[in-house]
C-alpha cells in the first residue's frame, strides 16, 4: 500500500478509536518512564483532532515543556505559553523560539508507527527534517491499533528511538 492510501486507511481507524481514553492510558504509561529517564526539557505537540492529547502530562509530570511551530519548511521549538492558530489548523505557541539543543525528549505524534520506530505522518516532512538534526531522545506515541508491522519508507524518513502505546514503552533502536 502506498503512503497516501495508507494515510487514508489510518485516518479511518483513528475515527473509530476512543482517543480520550487512550490518551489517559498513555499518560499513565508514560509517567513512570519519564521519571525513570529524569527528562526535564520535553517537546510535546498540540494535537490535531485525530491525535492523542497528551497535554495533561504538564499537570502530572514536572518539567519544562515546549511545543513545535511550523516555520517555513521547518519546525521551531517554543516554550509552552499562549497559543494562536497556525497553518494546518494547529494551535501554535506565540513565545519566542529557543535552541532545540535544550531538549532532552521529543514526543512525536503520527498517523501510525511501525515496530522499528518509523512514522507515517501527513506527508509534509516537518518531523523528519526536525528529527534528523535533534540530539534529544525521541519517543513516538501511537495507539496499539496503529502500531503496524512495517511501513513504506523513503530515504529521508527518520525513526524514533522509543515507542509508547497504551500497553507500554520500549526502545526500538
Amino acid at each position: 500500500m502506498d503512503k497516501p492510501t495508507l494515510r487514508r486507511h489510518c485516518l479511518r481507524i483513528w475515527r473509530t478509536l476512543e482517543r480520550e481514553a487512550l490518551a489517559q492510558q498513555l499518560v499513565e504509561v508514560l509517567l513512570p518512564w519519564l521519571a525513570a529517564g529524569g527528562f526535564q526539557e520535553i517537546l510535546l505537540y498540540h494535537p490535531l483532532p485525530h491525535e492523542l492529547d497528551l497535554l495533561a502530562l504538564r499537570e502530572r509530570y514536572p518539567a519544562r515543556y515546549y511545543l513545535p511551530k511550523v516555520a517555513g519548511e521547518e519546525l521551531s521549538v517554543h516554550p509552552f505559553g499562549p497559543l494562536a492558530p497556525g497553518p494546518y489548523g494547529l494551535l501554535e505557541p506565540t513565545t519566542p523560539p529557543v535552541d532545540p539543543g535544550v531538549l532532552e525528549l521529543v514526543v512525536v505524534p503520527g498517523l501510525a508507527f511501525d515496530r522499528e520506530g518509523y512514522r507515517l505522518g501527513h506527508g509534509k516532512g516537518y518531523y523528519d527534517r526536525f528529527l534528523a538534526g535533534v540530539r534529544a531522545t525521541t519517543l513516538g506515541v501511537v495507539p496499539e491499533a496503529l502500531l503496524l508491522a512495517a511501513l513504506p519508507r523513503d530515504p529521508w524518513d527518520v525513526p524514533v528511538a522509543h515507542l509508547a502505546t497504551e500497553r507500554g514503552v520500549w526502545g526500538v533502536r
